[in-house]
Parts: structure tokens; sequence; C-alpha cells
């Protein structure tokens, strides 16, 4: 013994009994005093009773103390049990020692306590003190430790009892000292060792309390940088540890849905530490330095933010498998107890309920806060991963984004972002699958030897059956997502030109396309379900057949069988099912997340934009120069050595108009773009003096109103947005539109007209008031007169003191220009102002040429009545509004159904049984489901058969036990119960896919069918939702989900009925947990399934976004509205994150409340098994009971979460039948009323007072149009932007139909006809150029009716055979997404060769050479006059000398037909085309 100790233990101390006797007994004392305390202090019993008092003082001093403060201030569970201020605190080492010590306290004494109920030994009071003493240690510690966690404070009351602790762990540890070498109880040592090892920690403790220091320091510059109040922050935010162990934090939001359909809005926001932009900062601050050259950048950031969410679910795994196997053990003892084998403890079959509900309670919590922390990890990822990859996506080069495809970069935040969040469930698997597997056969060893081997091995045949197969499988699987994209991409592309499709009448070769992609998707869908259908009937038959083997093997091997080790092999046999089940696919989801995971390695670490290839300053320093290039040599490619640009300088002062003119292709948008940045500069230097702004030829226009689009997230500055919608010639539509500035445009600008899209850009540009402005060929897509005002209101006008570079084919405005650069095959050959460039006599001079040939056209026919006449005056509408007043009707109505856009249709509350019955019936109608129904309930029976068997031939009282009769009745079960699987399984799988495919042939002609208002109003992204997730949904997961619920009700039943008929007063729980069950289904389903539904509502707009994003990258990035825009994503994805979370939550918060809820009825069960005499309850039954009811808590839990899921899936097919439903067009052909197959012969037009209105109760758009056009005849039709023109050229082909009125072609009504009758008959050119993806003779000859000789002839004749011969592929050149490899020229000349190919009879042009310099425009306009000798053509031209040689004009205004004659006699008098005319020879005098 120590001397410092001693002087507190005299010699003759070691001979009294007390001080090594754990009894209380108070014998050999005398009446001293000194000899009393010593006993008091010293002895253990009294030590105990001490310590006991006190831990329960502290309990009791803690419980009064939140009583109190309930009712003072009425919180609840999800408030913090004391109070406290979390805001503005940082946590030192000292405070996290302290948590770590309590830890391991709390962790301690929790061990000892249940040692000591296992041990069950209270024969003493002695022991029972010891138990009481170790459990209120326990208790005392776990309270202490969730009171500092979430409080991040020591209370006083905890310091007092940290000092008290102390100072009885002292008293403790001095007599576990004095009788250190005595020889002492067992459980008396255990507690010596224990509080001389925690001495130390007692010692920190103490010294923390004392010094009042607990590592808790206030942080002033956290609190004035802390995040701004949210009154609707999500309650786990707030709530206490108590509260998150129970998600009793969701209590308010789940009641909130349960009373009504919850709205987006009432859902709370998610926790500051949660939010995407939080994330996004981490995620960014752990990206590795590039000296790091890390090979895995992805991994490695994602490990590094979060590692301690991956240990903490780790740990949360092991404990759900620790606590897994206690149930199987104790079945074996409750049989023995239940047969008479008691010890002579009368409380033992109480310990074994207790440790039952014990274990149950703990593998409840363990298991559903595995899936939920588990969850929440992926979703953090995800989170992080999508808002890093928008970002990377502003940054990317032109190069790298055209690498990489657009639809290829949003699949990288639509899959690869949620395979990675997916992969979180399984991340443990790895390593948990095989130490279950281990610790099962371990268990197995225990109870039935060397037999266990046998089970090993078909174990490991099973594994392999199932690896080799999953392998497979995912074989199948890749091969189905490679397809699924292919009908996507077509899908999409077929949806981003829809307008074309109609036009073209090639609706049919689209979906046949579809279909034949549909075709090898559905093949592999196929095998992919039976693949997994016999992977569930591998594994559904494989503990029957272990069970056969094990036992047929052990009895061979002379081992007898009870009762007690057969159910609990069977237990045991059936836990290794699932890890059989999921290592397979653990295996390949690990496999795909590295193939995410290098697939986003290359992706975010893409070549980025340089900033500093283009020198931007404010202000330089000769005060003069805006813009300057020195020996610029510029590409598109990042790698290559081919330059786009070569060779270029030019110099543009501030102030200018410098006009950049060219031949189709000769590098002119690129020059734009590398002022902008936006190419590799390869050599050179760039120097940009101000602010830019940009409109891009190809016109970006955003999915919202017309006035966010032009202020482009600036404030409002009401007398400058007035001022720029006059001087970008906007009145006019506002006007016409019903909701003014307030009007929403559809996606890409869908319901708006070429002009209307590039004067919205140009506005956006002008409001923004910056220095420069790029101008890629903004007067293409507009009517002479309105390009005259643009460039003198806004070009000319407001832009004065800015410095302009415009590219155009407008001729007539470069005698405007202070500097004109002509380009040729990428240099700037020419530049000069406009006389010194025609002196010159070189290319420009050939393009004024071209140019003075078609004006002198207009220039003989302007007669001088016209010239005298103020073209302005003439052309001015009476009725027209001014700005202001347009403007201010807007206002008015903003907020009154002005979205074009609706919001999408959301159904609400239950989902209806007739969408259950549409699914269920659809394949086969009831005969299908009646069959799967039978076959599951004779496979359920089998199951309950099997294992009565096994309790009746394995009972005690059993004297005619013959193995081999017992071995063959089982196994002819276990072969009757595979063969059911296997009816079962291909069943399911059979129905699925039947039903699966009538959906999608439903779902696609009903979009085909669909009318062109249908798309204008429906963004494509909602029904690519439909085409995507709700049909993958239905081809695959709703039937899995069904089945498994039908089982998981069948399963559950024959547990509730087997528990019953063994212990039958439990009978009276049935109907309290059926109604529990129900319930509980319907509080919870409540608010799940409004989740689901929101949840799926807020994912479509972070993808749309995203997409958006990157097609307008360029036009963002000139404006330097990066940040804004990655503001808006956040949003977006706070959005839909706040939604998955909470229906995560949602999940896990039912799921524990059922599981708890079977967990006390099977041990309410097993409380009775031991409490009832062993002859009143069979002993076999008892373990054939508690091998069913072990399974309870997580089959009543299943089954009702199936058939939750299945009503959350199942709300794809009711959105599947929204789109189902959508009103058809009108029929396609109609046999009755077929033309003759060479109408139209002639070509003869009247239109007989047409009228047009887009929807009802809207005003008339054409008011009465009346023409007669003879066959053969050119008419070109002129008019304002919005007169219409375009409407007018929609009802030819019926993509709106006539309110009234009529249009005879050759003596046929066209509105009799159908529509592909009609359509096909003519041959249109649009106004928007539009290309497929595909090659050229496939863009060109899309149903490839014609040979390749006429396919060469109508490109020569398109002014393209030159540039298509030059390519290595010649006709198989590639055309990429939209065309975006052709330059917008090109892409008109192609759709231009089309129609040649076609000669229809009728041809319609809408502004068909706007994007077309004028001298290819002479050369087409002359080609065409050739072609299409005998044909009418209708054309819309905004260049008046491209009518001006047209038989006939009409000119449109306000929705009636002004004018039409011909031209010559138009000029002779005053008129509307004369002051076209007029404004249009006048434009190069401005």
């Amino acid at each position: 013994m120590d001397h410092k100790t001693s002087f507190l233990i005299p010699s003759n101390m070691y001979s009294n009994s007390w001080l090594t006797s754990p009894h209380c007994s108070s014998s050999g004392i005398t009446n001293s005093p000194l000899q009393w305390l010593r006993f008091i202090f010293l002895s253990s019993c009294p030590q105990r009773v001490l310590f006991s008092i006190t831990n329960s003082i502290f309990l009791l001093t803690l419980l009064l103390l939140h009583l109190i403060q309930r009712q003072t201030s009425r919180t609840n569970l999800s408030k913090p049990l004391i109070e406290s201020n979390k805001s503005s605190i940082r946590l030192t080492g000292w405070f996290k020692l302290s948590i770590v010590f309590t830890a391991l306290q709390a962790i301690c004494f929790t061990l000892l306590s249940i040692y000591a109920l296992i041990q069950g030994q209270f024969d003493q009071p002695w022991q029972i003190i010891e138990t009481v003493f170790r459990l209120l240690q326990s208790i005392t510690y776990v309270s202490i430790l969730i009171l500092i966690a979430h409080q991040k404070k020591h209370s006083p009351i905890i310091r007092v009892y940290w000092i008290t602790h102390f100072l009885l762990v002292v008293l403790l540890s001095t007599s576990a000292i004095a009788r250190f070498n005595d020889q002492i109880d067992p459980s008396l040592k255990l507690d010596d060792y224990v509080f001389l090892l925690i001495i130390p920690i007692s010692t920190f403790l103490f010294i923390v309390a004392v010094k009042g220091f607990f590592g808790v320091v206030r942080d002033d510059s956290r609190s004035r940088s802390s995040d701004p109040v949210d009154c609707n922050l999500t309650g786990y935010a707030t709530a206490s540890i108590l509260s998150r162990a129970t998600w009793a934090w969701l209590n308010p939001l789940i009641n909130k849905g349960y009373e009504k359909a919850l709205a987006i809005d009432e859902v709370p926001s998610l926790s500051y530490e949660h939010r995407a932009e939080k994330l996004e900062q981490l995620f960014e601050l752990n990206w590795p330095k590039p000296n790091e050259n890390c090979k895995n950048p992805v991994r490695t950031t994602l490990m590094r933010c979060f590692w301690k969410e991956v240990v903490f679910t780790g740990f949360l795994a092991l404990v759900k498998l620790a606590v897994t196997f206690v149930g199987p053990v104790l079945i074996k003892d409750f049989v023995s107890f239940a047969s008479g084998k008691r010890s002579d403890n009368p409380w033992e079959g109480y310990y074994l309920t207790a440790i039952l509900l014990v274990s149950k309670t703990i593998e409840v919590l363990g298991s559903h806060h595995f899936i939920f922390h588990s969850q929440k990890l992926g979703m953090m990822i995800r989170s992080s991963l999508m808002t890093a990859l928008y970002k990377k996506g502003l940054k990317l080069t032109c190069s790298s984004r055209q690498a990489h495809g657009i639809g290829q970069i949003v699949n990288y935040m639509a899959v690869d972002a949620q395979q990675l969040s997916d992969l979180m469930g399984q991340l443990h698997t790895l390593w948990i699958t095989p130490l279950q597997v281990f610790v099962a056969l371990g268990l197995l060893y225990y109870y039935f030897g060397i037999s266990m081997f046998s089970t090993m091995f078909l174990v490991l045949a099973a594994l392999t059956f199932v690896m080799l197969r999953t392998s497979q499988t995912n074989t199948y699987i890749f091969s189905l997502m490679t397809n699924r994209d292919l009908r996507l991409k077509a899908t999409t592309e077929l949806l981003s030109n829809m307008r074309v499709i109609k036009f073209q009448a090639w609706e049919e070769h689209f979906k046949k396309r579809i279909e034949s992609i549909r075709e090898k998707e559905f093949n592999w869908l196929s095998k992919t379900s039976y693949a997994f259908a016999s992977n569930m009937i591998v594994l559904s038959s494989m503990p029957a057949f272990m069970a056969v083997i094990l036992f047929a093997v052990s009895l061979w091997l002379g081992y007898s069988l009870d009762p007690g080790t057969v159910f609990t092999a069977t237990t045991v046999i059936k836990m290794v099912q699932d890890p059989v089940r999921t290592f397979p696919q653990a295996l390949v989801s690990f496999s795909q997340a590295f193939i995410s995971f290098k697939r986003l390695d290359v992706f975010l670490t893409s070549q980025e934009l340089d900033d500093g290839s283009v020198e931007r300053r404010d202000g330089c320093d000769d005060g003069r120069m805006a813009v300057q290039v020195t020996n610029g040599r510029f590409a598109w490619d990042d790698e290559g050595d081919e330059a786009v640009l070569k060779g270029v300088n030019l110099q543009i002062k501030k102030g200018e108009v410098a006009a950049i003119v060219g031949t189709v292709g000769s590098g002119k948008s690129s020059l734009l773009a590398s002022i902008l940045g936006e190419l590799h500069k390869k050599s050179g230097n760039v120097r940009v003096c101000g602010t830019t702004a940009y409109v891009a030829q190809s016109s970006w226009i955003q999915n919202a109103t017309i006035e966010e689009n032009i202020l482009f997230g600036s404030s409002m500055d009401r007398q400058r947005y007035t001022e720029v919608i006059k001087v970008c010639c906007l009145e006019k539509d506002l006007e016409i539109m019903e909701h003014g500035d307030q009007t929403e445009i559809g996606e890409r600008g869908i319901n708006l007209s070429g002009g209307q899209k590039q004067r919205i850009q140009l506005a956006r540009a002008v409001y923004q008031d910056r220095d420069i402005y790029l101008l890629d060929d903004i007067f293409s897509a507009v009517d002479a007169h309105t390009g005259s005002e643009i460039f003198k209101e806004c070009v000319k006008g407001v832009l004065k003191d800015k410095t302009v570079l415009l590219v155009t084919h407008q001729v007539d405005f470069l005698y405007n220009a202070d500097l004109i650069l002509v380009m040729r095959d990428g240099m700037i050959v020419q530049s000069g102002k406009y006389n010194q460039l025609v002196k010159s006599g070189k290319d420009f001079s050939s393009i004024v040429a071209a140019y003075e040939s078609s004006m002198e056209l207009v220039g003989k026919n302007i007669t001088t009545t016209v010239s005298t006449e103020n073209p302005e005056e003439v052309l001015k509408s009476p009725h027209a509004p001014s700005s202001s007043v347009a403007l201010e009707r807007s206002r008015s109505e903003k907020g009154s159904g002005s979205k074009l856009i609706k919001d999408e249709e959301r159904e609400v509350g239950h989902v209806n049984a007739e969408v259950y019955k549409d699914y269920c019936t659809e394949a086969y109608g009831w005969w299908g489901v009646a069959s799967v129904v039978a076959v599951s309930l004779l496979w359920q029976g089998s199951f309950v058969g099997s294992d009565y068997w096994l309790a009746d031939e394995t009972k005690a009282s059993n004297s005619s036990f013959a193995p081999p009769l017992f071995i063959g009745v089982y196994t002819i079960i276990a072969v009757i119960s595979c063969v059911l699987v296997l009816m079962r399984g291909v069943l399911v799988a059979f129905l699925g896919l039947k039903t699966a495919q009538k959906f999608f042939d439903q779902t696609l002609h009903s979009i085909l069918h669909a009318p062109m208002s249908f798309f204008d109003t429906t963004p494509s992204g909602r029904i690519l939702t439909r085409a995507s997730s709700d049909q993958t949904n239905i081809d695959f997961i709703i039937p899995m989900f069904l089945s498994l619920a039908l089982v998981m009700y069948f399963s559950f039943l024959s547990i509730v009925v087997v528990t019953c008929m063994n212990a039958w007063p439990i009978t009276i729980l049935v109907i309290p947990l059926i109604w529990m069950n129900i319930w509980y289904r319907r509080y919870y389903i409540a608010s799940s399934r409004e989740l689901s539904r929101l949840d799926s509502i807020t994912k479509a707009p972070v993808i749309h976004h995203f997409s958006e994003t990157i097609e307008g990258v360029m036009t963002i990035r000139c404006f330097k509205k990066q940040n804004d825009f990655f503001g808006k994503n956040v949003e977006r994805v706070n959005a839909n994150v706040r939604m998955d979370f909470h229906n995560n939550a949602s999940n896990e918060w039912f799921g524990f409340r059922m599981e708890l809820i079977g967990s006390i009825f099977l041990c309410i069960s097993a409380l009775l098994m031991v409490s009832l005499p062993s002859s009143f309850i069979q002993p076999e039954y008892v373990g054939l009971a508690l091998s069913y009811g072990l399974s309870l808590n997580g089959v009543m839990f299943f089954a009702v979460y199936m058939t939750c899921s299945v009503e959350k899936y199942m709300v794809a097919v009711e959105r599947i039948k929204q789109f189902i439903r959508i009103p058809s067009e009108p029929e396609w052909c109609k046999p009755e009323s077929l033309p003759s197959p060479d109408w139209p012969i002639r070509g003869d037009i009247e239109i007989q007072k047409l009228k047009v209105r887009y929807r009802e109760n809207t005003p008339l758009v054409l008011k009465g149009v009346m023409a007669r056009i003879e066959g053969g005849e050119k008419v070109g039709i002129v008019g304002r932007t919005g007169s219409g023109k375009s409407t007018l050229l929609q009802v030819f082909f019926r993509l709106v139909e006539p309110s009234s009125g009529t249009i005879i072609i050759d003596g046929v009504d066209i509105c009799k006809l159908g529509l592909h009758d009609l359509r096909s008959r003519f041959g249109i050119i649009p106004q928007d150029p539009v290309l497929f993806e595909g090659t050229v003779r496939s863009n060109i000859d899309p149903l490839e009716l014609y040979s390749e000789e006429e396919i060469w002839k109508s490109l020569e004749r398109c002014q393209l055979k030159e540039v298509v011969a030059a390519k290595t592929e010649k006709l198989d050149a590639p055309v990429v997404g939209s065309g975006d490899n052709w330059s917008m020229g090109q892409r008109q000349l192609l759709c231009l060769g089309r129609i040649m190919l076609k000669r229809s009879k009728v041809l319609f042009m809408d502004e068909a050479t706007a994007s077309v310099d004028s001298k290819t425009d002479s050369i087409i306009q002359k080609i065409i006059r050739e072609d299409f000798t005998s044909c009418t053509i209708i054309s819309i031209a905004h260049r008046i000398p491209t009518v001006m040689d047209c038989d006939k004009v009409l000119v449109m205004e306000a929705g009636l037909a002004k004018e039409f004659d011909k031209p010559s006699r138009l000029l002779e008098r005053a008129s509307l085309f004369g002051a076209l005319v007029q404004e249009y020879a006048n434009r190069s005098e401005m």
C-alpha cells in the first residue's frame, strides 16, 4: 500500500471484514464514531448507497428544473432542457476534452449496467445495490453528456456534481487500493479497477468545475457575421439531442401536413450548416491546391469535407450490427425457460424480456439513425457537388463546354452527383457485410459445430451466383442507361424543335426514331427485370435450402435437434440473406461511383477561361482607345494548332461605331468572342477599356417575364426603362401582348418572334448602361422600318457616346460607321471608312456591288409621290399607345394571370384509387392482379408450413422422430416454395414490363399529337421529367415495390397469426396494433406524399436553370452576372434539398415509431410466454413465435413503408396520366378527306374572311384577312412586328386553327384535311434555322427519300457544295446539337437545301436569308426564282429588295391585310408599302 494513504487506514483495518466484504453488515464495529465514519466512507456497500443518493439527488434536481421550465415557457421536446445561447461561441480543447471524458464514463457505466443485468444475480441485497448503483451512474453521465453537448456550457448544478463526484471517487479509489491484494468478490474487484482508471478523468473534471473555465469562448466577430435569422428554420437546427434521437423536431411539420396539403413555403428551410452556399464554401476550401498534384481531387475533397460524418455513420452501422444478433441468441434461452429448464432465479424470464426490449430499442434507434445520417451525408455531398458543378460551368472555356456538351454537363449534376449521394447508404457495406456473415456463421458453428461448413459453402455459392448475376445485370443496366440517354436526347431534340417538326409533318419519323431506341431500351429493361427476378428467387429460396442442408448434415453427424437450436438457426440464416443480397450491389455501386468520380474529376479540372487573356481597364492611359487587338491569333479549341482568327490588328476609339462585315463563315462572330475573352488566345494582346455588353446572334432569352429579362438583375430605373423600351422598338409589342412587359417568356423564347427576341436582347444590353457594346447581327430578324428606328434611336441615339462593334449584313447602315472591318477566312482583310473601302476595289466592293444591284430594283420603283411622304407618318398606327401607357397597363395587370408557363399541375391528398386501378389492370385486367396475389399467398403459406413442420418434429415429446422423413418433407416444402417464388418473380416482371410499355406508348402518342400551344406553355424540362424519372419509376421501381408491399403485408399477417396462436392473450393487442398501423400510416403519408411531390416539382428547376445558364454563359460572363446566377442556383438547390431532407426525416420519423411499436408488441408477447406456466405453451412453439416475432418490427415498418413508397411512386403514374389526357390536335390523316396524290396542282390560294385568336376569350390576332393568290405567283408579306405575318403563315399549316373564315387551295378547304395530308404537301424555310444532331445527309434528307446525286445538286444550288466537299466526311460530316458547329448563315443555307430537294408546289419562306450577306442573298433569290418557277411562293421578308421582284405584295397591319397588289402599283400611290420602300432606301442616309 502507498505510504501516502497510510494515515487514513490504520493497520488493524485489514482485519475488518467490512472492508473486503460487499455486504452492508456492520458486525465487528465498535461504537466509536471514528469506526463508524470509516465504515460509512470506506466500506463498499455504504459507499455505493452514498453515491446512489448523490446521483438520485442530481437527477431529481434536473427533472425539477425541466418541469419548472416547461410550466413557465410551455416548451416541448424540440426545445433544450436548459436554455442556452449557441450563437457567437467558439469551442476550445478544454470543452472537447470534457465531452470526451464524460462520454467515456457514460459508456463505461452503461456497459457495466448491461453486464450486471445479463448476470441476473439478485439473491443478495448488495447485488441489487450494486446494479442500482451502476444504472444510476450510467443514467447520470448520459444525462450530463446530453446537456453539455447540446447546451455548449456547464451549468452550476453540473459543476457541483463534478466536485462531489471527485470526492466520492477518491473515497472509492482509496478503498480499492486498501484491498487491492485481498480476495474479494469479482464484481467488487471490477468496480475497483474501474474507479482506479477514472481517477485522472475525475481529476480533470474537478479542475474544470473549480476553475470555472469550460472551454466555451464568446466570439464577437462570428456574431457580427452570423447568418440572418430565419423564422422558418427547420426544427432540426435547434432541437435537443433527445428530440433529434426520436425525430420529435419533425412533429409540427408532420402535423401540419396531416391537417392540410403542404405548400412549398410551409416546408422549413435547412440548417445553416446544411445549406448549399455553406457547403460550396467548404468544398472550395478543401479543394486540393495545385502543388498537391492530386489525382482524384473530387474524392479527396469530399473526404476532407465529410470524414467526420463518414466515421459517425460507420459507428452507427457497427452498433446496429452488434445488437442485431442479440435476439436470435436469446431464442434458445426462451425455449429452455419455457420448457422448464429454469435457474433458481425467479426473475430470469423478465431479465430475458428486458434484454430483448433493450436490444431491439437500440437496434431500432441505430438502424434508423444510420439511414438518416447516411442520407443526410448524401444530401450534403449532392448539394456541394451541384453548386461546385454550376460554378465550374460559369468558368469553362468554349472548347471545354463543347467537348463535354450541354447534355453531358447537365448529366454530371442530374446523374453523377445523385449517384455519389446514393452511395452513402452503401458506403459501409464493404466491411460490415463480411463481418455480419462471419458472426452469423460463428453462431451456427457454436450451435451446430462443423455442420456449419455445409451452410457456408451454400452461402458462398449463393454469393457467387448473385455476384455474377449482379455483374451481368449491371452490364444490362449500363446498356439500359445508354439507350435511355439516347431516347432522352432524341426526345429533347424533338421538344426543342417541335414547331419545325410540325411544319414539316415529321412526327411519324421522330416517333419511329424514338420507338426504335425504346425498343432497344426495352430489351435491356426486360433482361434487367428478369435478372433481378432471378436474384430474388435465389435469395428467397436460400434460407429454406440452407436450413435443409444444415439440419441434414447435423443429423448425419449425430447432432440432436431441439426447437431452441432449430429456430435460432433459421433466424440466423435469414439474417445472412440480406448481406448476400446487398454486397454485390454495393460493389457495383462503388464501381459506378468511381466512374462518376472520374467523370467529375475530368469536368472540374477542365480548362477554365483565362481572365488574363484580355486586359480589362476602367480607363486607358491614352483616354481615347476603347478596344485594341495587336497581332491576335485565336482559336476555339484550347489544344489544337488551327486558328479561327489570324493576324488580327484593330484599334477602335471611344464613341466610335465599328461595323464588321464579311461573307458567311468569315469569322465575324469569332472576332467579337475574342474581344470578350471567350476564345483561346494563342498569341497577341487584347485590351478593352471599360465595361462590355453583348447581344448574341442566336438569341438567349430566359424563362422569365419581359421586364425581368430586360432588367437582368439590375434595379428598376423607371425613366431609363421606359426609354429603353422606346429605342428598342418594343412599344407596339407590349401593346399587343395581353400582359405587356409582365408577359412571361416561354422556354428559349418560344412564344416570341425572332425579331422580338432580338430586340429584348438588345434592350437588356442597353439597360445595363455599359461602355462598349458588341452587337452580333441584330438587324437580321427585324423589318426595315424597325431596323432603321433601332439604328437611329438606339445605335446612333442612346448609344451615341458609347463604343459599338456591330456585326451586320445590312450594307445600308455602313455609311454611318466610323470604321468598317472587312473579314475573310478569319482575317481582317480591309479596314477604313466606307468611301475609302469602296475605292480600294477589293472584298468590300463586291459586297457593296451586290447590295447596290438589289437596291437598283428598289430605287427605280420609288415614285416622287412616295418620296414626298413622311414614311414615319404613313407607318404610324393611330391606335398605338405611348410606351408609358403600355407599361402602366402591364404593371396594373401584374400578377393577374400573366404567366404563360403555368405552375405545374399538382394533385393533392391521397393518390386516387383510380390511378392504382389504371396501373394494376393496364396489362391484363384483374386476372393479372389475382394471379400475383394468389401466388404470393401460397408462397407465404409454404414458409409458415415449413416452420410448423420444424416445430412439430423437433419437440421433445416426439418419440417417433424419423430423420429421413423429417428432411424429406422439409425438402419438398422448400422445393414447392422455390417453384412458387419463381412463378411470382416471372409473373411480376412480365406484368410490370407490359404495363410500362403501354404507358410509354400512350405518353409518346399524346405528346406527338398535342397542339403547338401545349409546347408554348409547357417547359421541356417538365415533359422530360415524365419521359425520364416518371417513366423509370413505372418501368422498374413501381412493380418491384408493389410486389414487395404485397409480400410484406402477407408476412406481417403470418407473424401476427403465428404469434397470437402461441401467446393467445396477446390477441387483445392485435386490434390496437392494426389500428396504430393504419393511423400512423395515414398520419405519416399525408406529409410524406406531399414532400415527395414537392421534391419532384423542385428538382426540374435546378436542372433547367443549369442548362439555361450553360447556353447563355457568354452573355452572363460579358455582363459579369456570374454571382447573381450562382445565387439563383443556390436558391433552387436549397429549395430542392430541403424537400429531400424533410422527406428523408419523415421516413425515419415514421420508421422509428413503427419499429418501436413492433418491438414493444414482441416483448409483451415474450413476457406472456415466460409468465404463463410451462404446460400452458408448448416450448417448440415459443421458439417458432419468437423466430417470427423478432422480425415483426422490421416487417411491420417495411409493410407500411412499402405501401407509402408505392403511393409516392404512384405519383409518377398520376403525372403521366395528366399528359396522356392532353387535348389532341386534329387528326393527322382523314381517310374520307384525302387530297389527290398530286395536290396542290396549280397552287391557287384563296383566303376568305380569315379570323384567328390564339386562345378562347383572347383578342383576335387576324381580323378578317382576305386575299387571292394565283398559282405560280410569288407573294411577299411585309409589315411591322406584331402585324400578323407569322400568325398567317402558321394558319396555313394549321398550327393555329382559324376561328372563322377559310383558306382554299386548288379548290380544297385546308381545314377539312388531315394535318399531315396538309403539311406534307407544303415546303417551308422557317425564320430560325433548325438542324438536328447527326450528319449533313441526315439533316438535308431526314426521311432518306433522295439519292446522293440529288443531295449534292441541292447543296450546289444553295451555295454549300464547296464547304461540304472540303470536309473529310463529305455528306457524313457531323452536325452537333442545334448545329452549333456551323455558322448561322450556313445553317440557313442547309435548311434551304432541304426544301430544294422536296420541290413543293407551295413554298413558304419566313426570313429565309436573314442571316446571310447581300451577295449570298441575291444568289439565293436568283436560285429560288429559277428552281421554283411554277411554284406558289409566299415569303415573309424584312429586306425590301427580297420582295421587290415578287408578283404581289401583301402588307399586314394590326391583323388586317391593308394592301395587296403588285409592287409597282403600290408604289404609284401613297401606300404603306411605298413608305416601307422609302424607309429602306433612306436608311443609308441616316
